[in-house]
């Protein structure tokens, strides 16, 4: 069990996990008479893999929607490092430095994965129109550095037999992984990854529980995922929030939740005598 400080906590294999990144308060979405999320309130902290879990239509994407900055809650208030953030748009967000993936992949399919990938660094390019059109000065020292990182981050995805290959002639696996490329370009600090092992098979899943781990342990990057296969959830989160119909009804370590009857009910469907 962690011991939770306001300076954060120690996991159960001795990393040190820091305060809070980012906090939800008493989040409330509507969508009409609809209500998608009802106070709802939870945190993320600095280096952990935070989960979100929960059946279809418990509100888990419409969650991650408030935080990257497409849905803007009706109540509540979102915290990130420390400050209440103002409503923004997902650009603004990005560039505070949360980055994300999807749930259907939105890749562009003409582009090659490392011009997909370079897409991930828009936020980073300030050089101004003029020079960026005839590539001089400013505008070629910032791609010549742009190109650095993602070339970087391919070598870490283990993807450069493919680097210059249409994304659209991928398999589907890989598309996952160059969408996760894209993400880590922005150099986030916190990262969304909306259900990345949807519809992968067994050695996929294996190899993209591997490059979480690998981001989270060796970037230190703070992600919060959600997932529909309880064996990834189980094996990567720190901790796991459970959403049903649109209400937290579990929060804690994965063997809390794990054992939380109300989410063994509402979600695990497992047997309870």
């Amino acid at each position: 069990m962690n011991s939770m400080t306001s300076d954060g906590y120690i996991t159960a294999d001795g990393r040190q996990i820091g305060g809070k990144l980012m906090e939800l308060k008493n989040i409330t979405l509507r969508f009409g008479g609809v209500v998608a999320i009802k106070d709802i309130s939870f945190d993320i902290r600095q280096g952990e893999i935070r989960a979100i879990i929960g059946p279809n239509g418990a509100g888990k994407s419409s969650m991650l929607n408030v935080v990257s900055g497409f849905y803007h809650p009706q109540d509540g208030e979102v915290w990130f490092k420390g400050s209440r953030r103002q409503p923004m748009k997902p650009h603004q967000v990005a560039g505070h430095g949360v980055a994300r993936t999807f749930q259907n992949i939105a890749l562009f399919d003409g582009m090659s994965v490392l011009d997909n990938i370079m897409t991930g660094r828009l936020n980073k390019m300030k050089a101004g129109f003029l020079s960026q059109a005839i590539w001089w000065g400013k505008a070629e020292r910032e791609e010549n550095e742009n190109r650095a990182v993602v070339e970087q981050i391919i070598d870490f995805l283990e993807i450069q037999n493919i680097r210059k290959t249409p994304v659209g002639r991928l398999p589907y696996g890989l598309k996952k992984r160059v969408e996760l490329a894209r993400a880590l370009a922005a150099e986030p600090q916190l990262l969304l990854l909306d259900e990345p092992m949807a519809g992968m098979n067994v050695e996929e899943k294996e190899d993209m529980s591997r490059f979480i781990l690998d981001v989270n342990d060796e970037f230190g990057t703070t992600i919060c995922l959600i997932e529909h296969d309880m064996g990834v959830v189980m094996d990567l989160s720190d901790r796991v929030v459970v959403m049903d119909y649109g209400r937290k009804i579990g929060d804690g370590t994965p063997d809390e939740v794990r054992n939380n009857q109300q989410v063994i009910d509402a979600y695990l469907g497992v047997a309870h005598d």
